[in-house]
């Protein structure tokens, strides 16, 4: 990707030719196969978890935010504009600089399309010197968080076509892309002109590979050295294995059942609330999950500790208190033990995906458990995007599904997304709460004393508990098989990175 004649290019072949001898490729695998390289695509967060691309924000474990390609940023005093500061020197892997226009121009591709910065109120993106302005229509206080979302990374204008698809991915992270092969396979390779530490690992890849069973095995023979969405008896497994060790983290993530609140069944919070407690959470995290602490009592787990409330009533497996819900909604058992009412059988379509090996497994669990409730479920495997899809032709009853809180650091910005007008793709179907847009919205203007905050998350943690228009099951540990010949390896908490710069080889 450098010009023949490049002094980065001619730095990076001696780079490699002076490491080749001892320097062992680093192998990933994970399910996520490579659809596109645009950046707006769900394909586009593995460059910057492989440290390909940048993004103007980063963050630490716990989501604080800290530099990425701007060094610094900063709110006017009316907060209508921030103003984002380049570090000094950055390149792109072709050579060229990173300028605040090339910033610019990525930025404003990424607006025309959907994504995170529809959820910011932004009026314009210039540049001003080595600095990149962002004009607002009202306040935002989330604002730099945006920024640190995998859909706003920078890319050298050589990666895009005329049209302005995506062509290559050129980006001005510790790593460089040396192969392309979609949709299974990415190779990457030390950047001779990256600013930072030098990475010890100098080469890696990423393959997709489908089946759990797959990735489990080749993580076991050795051909993995980091294999990623393993299946919990997966997990089990190789904990006894001479090869790998299992790193784990828990993520700001939740297992949680979308409900269609629009459909004539799920439309009260009465009759979401008689489902809850016809589940038991505790039985599927520990049975399946193989992690009775990740059964969920509320949407938000423990480790969003501004948005988790330890004060609200958790939520529990009743199933008298269910059963007694259903006969005051009129729902009346039948002959085979299924719910009717005027005549009608509560049968109900659950969507869900393979990507995530315990999904379907989770999916499994819950049609038995509601099953004895009286609650006839189909569950149907199929792509993740079929539940955006269903979401937007209405034809969603319920979906099953992982969702991130912390798909930008702030949550609030992902919130803000899932939980007003009718939410998102992956937020509410169907529902909308006006006591809790109004918290949302006193929070994404800032200002607030930090208890007034405080109070706000409170308000929505709390209707999200009475209202339920999605259903909590299990919080998420993400967990990776790793080789013990790795050294410095640690999962990101908030899902930015693999961390390759930080790995070396063990002696």
């Amino acid at each position: 990707m450098f010009p023949l004649r490049s002094p980065l290019y001619a730095g990076s072949l001696l780079l490699a030719m002076s490491l080749a001898a001892h320097a062992k490729p680093l192998n990933l695998i994970g399910p996520w196969e490579i659809h596109s390289l645009d950046p707006s695509s769900s394909s586009g967060i593995l460059f910057t978890r492989l440290q390909v691309a940048e993004t103007l924000v980063d963050a630490d474990n716990t989501g604080t935010l800290k530099p990425g390609l701007a060094s610094r940023w900063q709110a006017a005093p009316d907060q209508l504009s921030w103003r984002f500061t380049l570090r000094d020197g950055a390149r792109f892997h072709d050579g060229s600089a990173v300028t605040a226009a090339s910033v610019v121009a990525a930025l404003e591709r990424a607006r025309k399309k959907p994504g995170m910065l529809e959820n910011a109120p932004i009026s314009a993106i210039r540049a001003d010197g080595k600095d990149v302005v962002v004009v607002l229509g009202k306040p935002f206080a989330p604002l730099p968080a945006v920024f640190a979302h995998s859909h706003t990374q920078v890319l050298a204008p050589a990666s895009y076509a005329a049209d302005g698809s995506v062509t290559g991915i050129i980006g001005s992270g510790p790593y460089r892309v040396t192969r392309l092969r979609l949709p299974q396979r990415v190779t990457v390779q030390a950047f001779a002109g990256w600013q930072g530490k030098k990475p010890a690992i100098t080469d890696a890849s990423y393959q997709a590979i489908g089946r759990a069973e797959s990735r489990t095995l080749t993580a076991e023979s050795g051909q993995a050295d980091i294999a990623f969405g393993l299946d919990p008896v997966s997990i089990a497994r190789l904990k006894s294995s001479p090869r790998v060790s299992i790193v784990s983290a828990t993520l700001p993530r939740a297992i949680q059942i979308k409900f269609n609140a629009g459909h004539k069944w799920l439309n009260s919070p009465a009759m979401r609330l008689a489902i809850s407690q016809s589940i038991n959470r505790q039985a599927i995290a520990t049975a399946l999950l193989r992690d009775p602490e990740m059964a969920a009592s509320q949407l938000f787990p423990p480790t969003m500790t501004a948005w988790h409330q330890a004060t609200l009533p958790a939520l529990a497996y009743q199933p008298d208190q269910a059963r007694r819900s259903f006969a005051a909604l009129g729902w009346k058992p039948g002959a085979d033990g299924q719910l009717l009412r005027n005549g009608e059988r509560l049968a109900l379509t659950l969507r869900t995906y393979p990507d995530r090996p315990e999904l379907p497994l989770l999916a499994t669990a819950l049609q038995d458990q509601l099953r004895q409730a009286g609650i006839a479920v189909q569950v149907k495997v199929g792509n993740s995007s079929d539940i955006p899809a269903a979401h937007k032709d209405g034809t969603l009853e319920l979906a099953l599904y992982a969702r991130n809180y912390a798909l930008v650091p702030d949550p609030l910005v992902t919130l803000l997304g899932d939980f007003t007008d009718d939410g998102a793709d992956w937020g509410v179907m169907k529902w909308q709460n006006a006591a809790l847009s109004q918290q949302l919205a006193a929070l994404g203007r800032g200002g607030l004393s930090a208890p007034q905050a405080a109070a706000a998350r409170l308000k929505v943690a709390a209707v999200l508990q009475q209202q339920l228009p999605v259903l909590p099951v299990a919080w998420y540990r993400q967990s990776a098989a790793v080789s013990k010949a790795l050294r410095g390896v640690s999962l990101d908490p908030q899902e930015r990175s693999y961390r390759l710069s930080s790995m070396s080889w063990g002696r």
